[in-house]
C-alpha cells in the first residue's frame, strides 16, 4: 500500500528505485516483498526501502500477535509435568579429582 501511495504500481519499478538507492534485490526476494510474504529482511535493507518509499518501518510492518501465540510451546497437563525434576549426581570416572568445594 505504501508503494501505491508513492505512485509505484509494479514491483519492477520498486526494484529499479531500490537499485538506484544501492540495494540490489533478486527477483524472488522482490516477489516476496511485493506480495507481503518475505522470508527474511535485513534491517539495513529495511532502511533503504523506507528511504525510497519515504516512510517508517511501522508503515510497512504488520503486528500478528496470533502467530506469535501459535509459536509458543504447549504445556503438558499430565501428572509427569507436575513432578519435580530428578536430581542429577555427577559420576566421577577413574583418575578424576573431585570438584572444588
Amino acid at each position: 500500500m505504501v508503494a501505491a501511495q508513492q505512485g509505484i504500481w509494479k514491483s519492477t519499478e520498486l526494484r529499479r528505485r531500490l537499485a538506484d538507492a544501492g540495494l540490489e534485490i533478486s527477483v524472488g526476494k522482490m516477489s516476496g516483498l511485493w506480495t507481503g510474504t518475505p522470508t527474511t529482511i535485513r534491517l539495513e535493507d529495511l532502511d533503504v526501502i523506507c528511504a525510497v518509499l519515504d516512510c517508517t518501518p511501522t508503515d510497512l510492518l504488520i503486528c500478528e500477535p496470533e502467530q506469535v501465540a501459535a509459536r509458543k510451546p504447549r504445556k503438558a497437563a499430565s501428572a509427569e509435568s507436575a513432578r519435580s525434576p530428578i536430581p542429577i549426581t555427577p559420576r566421577l570416572g577413574r583418575n578424576r579429582s573431585e570438584p572444588p568445594v
